[in-house]
C-alpha cells in the first residue's frame, strides 16, 4: 500500500468515524431538547402533518402483507403464529388513527400509546438510522474500538471487543438502534449467533432518555447520578450472569448462514498501531459511501416492515392482558420469594409489579409510584435491566436474523428480573441509608 492511498483510507476511517460518532452519540440542544443528532431527524420527521397517520398505517399494511405475498408466512411454526396474530395490527392502527372502537382500547395507555410512542418512532428510527449506520459499522470504527476493549468484553461478558458500541449505543441511544446495529454486524459475519443473543438480550435496553420518564414517575430525579449509574452496572452485572447460564450458555458459536466470520486477534505489541492498521483495512476494503448507504437502507426498510405489524399486535395484545387479565398477578408469585428476601417493605406488590414488565417496561413504574422509596427504586432498575418485553423490544428482536426462540426471551426475562432483583439489594440498602 502507497503513502497516499493509506492516507487516503485513514482519513476515510477518521471523517467517517467522526459523522457515525456525532450522530449516534453525541447529544446536541435543539430548542429545549437535548439529545443525539439522530433523535432530532426522527423528531422533526414525525412533526410532519399526518406522517404518523400515514407512515404508520402504510408500514403496518405492507408489513402485515408481505410474508403471505413472499410465502414467508408458513416457513416456521413461529413464523406461522405470528404472521396470523400480526394481521390484528391492521384494525388496532386503524382504530387509533380514526379513533373508532372500544373506549378502554382507546385509553392514552393502550392502543395510542403503543401506535404514537412505539411503533411509529421505532420503524421511523430504524430507517433513518441505517442511513448512517455505515459510518459505525462500515469503515474501521468498531474494529478500532474493539482492539482496545477485547480485554474488558470478552472475559466479562463473552462478546467481542467491537460490542463495546453496541452497549454505549442503547443507552444513549435505544434498544432499536442497539439491534440495527447488532443485526447489521451479525450478518456481516463479526458476530457469532451466541454473541449476537448475547449482546440483544443483554445491552438492547431503553435509553437514558426514557430512563428519566421511568425516573420522574418513580420520583427519583432528585437522585437521577445514583439511579443512573447503577442501574447501568446492575443491568451490565447481570448481562455477565446471563451469558454464562442457559440459554445462552448454549446457544450455537457459529456465523450467520455458515460464512467464515470475522474472529478478533489478540493484541501483543502496539495496539494503538495495530487498531490503526486494522480500521485503514476495513477503510480500504469497504465498498462507497452511497452504496453502503443504499444497502443499509434497503435492510433498514425491510426490518421496518418486519417490525411495525409485531410492535402494534404484540405490544397491544401484551398491554390488553396486563390491564384486563389476572395473569401478571398470577406471574408475580414468581418473583414474590425474591422480593421478600431482600425485605422490600411492598413485597407483593413490588412482584407484581415486576411481572407485567414482560408486557411493557413502563407498566411497573405507575403500579408502585407510590411504594415506599426502597420498593420504588428495586422496581425502577428492574424495569431497565430485565430488557425483554413485548410492547417492543421482544417484536424487534424478532425482526432481525439473531438467533433467539420465543421460549428463549421468556427464559431469559424470568432470569434478568431475578437477578435484578437481588443484585439491586445493597444498591438499594446504600440508597435508603446514605443518599435520601
Amino acid at each position: 500500500m502507497t503513502s497516499n492511498t493509506r492516507s487516503k483510507d485513514l482519513t476515510r476511517f477518521v471523517l467517517y468515524s467522526i459523522i457515525g460518532i456525532f450522530m449516534f452519540f453525541v447529544p446536541i440542544k435543539i430548542g429545549e431538547t437535548s439529545t443525539i443528532p439522530l433523535d432530532h431527524i426522527v423528531t422533526f420527521i414525525q412533526s410532519i402533518p399526518f406522517y404518523k397517520e400515514t407512515y404508520g398505517l402504510i408500514l403496518i399494511f405492507v408489513g402485515v402483507i408481505r410474508p403471505f405475498i413472499n410465502k414467508t408466512w408458513n416457513k416456521t411454526k413461529v413464523k406461522t403464529i405470528f404472521s396470523l396474530i400480526n394481521i390484528l395490527a391492521i384494525p388496532f392502527a386503524v382504530m387509533v388513527v380514526f379513533n373508532i372502537g372500544p373506549e378502554g382500547l382507546l385509553a392514552d395507555n393502550m392502543l395510542p400509546f403503543i401506535f404514537g410512542k412505539v411503533a411509529v418512532p421505532v420503524t421511523t428510527i430504524v430507517p433513518v438510522g441505517s442511513v448512517f449506520l455505515a459510518f459505525m459499522v462500515s469503515y474501521g470504527l468498531m474494529e478500532f474500538i474493539g482492539v482496545f476493549m477485547r480485554p474488558i468484553m470478552v472475559p466479562i461478558w463473552k462478546t467481542p471487543g467491537k460490542s463495546a458500541v453496541d452497549a454505549v449505543a442503547s443507552f444513549v441511544g435505544s434498544y432499536s438502534l442497539a439491534l440495527l446495529i447488532t443485526n447489521r454486524v451479525y450478518k456481516e459475519g463479526m458476530y457469532t449467533g451466541k454473541e449476537a443473543a448475547i449482546i440483544a438480550t443483554g445491552f438492547s435496553t431503553v435509553s437514558a432518555a426514557f430512563m428519566i420518564i421511568v425516573a420522574k414517575t418513580l420520583g427519583l430525579m432528585d437522585h437521577w447520578n445514583f439511579y443512573f449509574w447503577s442501574t447501568v452496572v446492575i443491568t451490565f452485572i447481570v448481562t455477565a450472569i446471563t451469558a454464562r447460564i442457559f440459554p445462552l450458555r448454549t446457544k450455537p458459536e457459529e456465523y450467520y448462514e455458515g460464512i467464515s466470520g470475522d474472529v478478533e486477534q489478540d493484541v501483543t505489541g502496539s495496539k494503538w498501531n495495530y487498531a490503526i492498521n486494522e480500521a485503514i483495512t476495513v477503510s480500504k476494503n469497504a465498498p462507497s459511501i452511497i452504496e453502503n448507504t443504499k444497502n443499509n437502507l434497503k435492510d433498514g426498510l425491510g426490518l421496518a416492515f418486519n417490525m411495525a405489524p409485531s410492535l402494534m399486535a404484540v405490544g397491544s395484545l401484551g398491554l390488553i392482558i396486563a390491564h384486563y387479565t389476572p395473569i401478571f398477578d398470577f406471574v408475580g408469585y414468581i418473583f414474590l420469594p425474591f422480593t421478600w428476601l431482600i425485605r422490600l417493605p411492598e413485597p407483593l406488590l413490588a412482584a407484581k409489579a415486576a411481572s407485567t414488565t414482560i408486557a411493557e417496561m413502563f407498566l411497573a413504574a405507575p403500579i408502585v409510584a407510590e411504594a415506599s422509596m426502597a420498593t420504588k427504586y428495586v422496581i425502577g432498575v428492574v424495569s431497565i435491566s430485565e430488557i425483554l418485553f413485548f410492547s417492543a423490544s421482544i417484536p424487534a428482536m424478532m425482526a432481525t436474523e439473531i438467533p433467539l426462540k420465543m421460549s428463549d426471551y421468556f427464559i431469559i426475562w424470568i432470569e434478568r428480573v431475578i437477578l435484578s432483583i437481588l443484585i439491586a439489594a445493597p444498591f438499594m440498602y446504600v440508597f435508603i441509608n446514605f443518599i435520601i
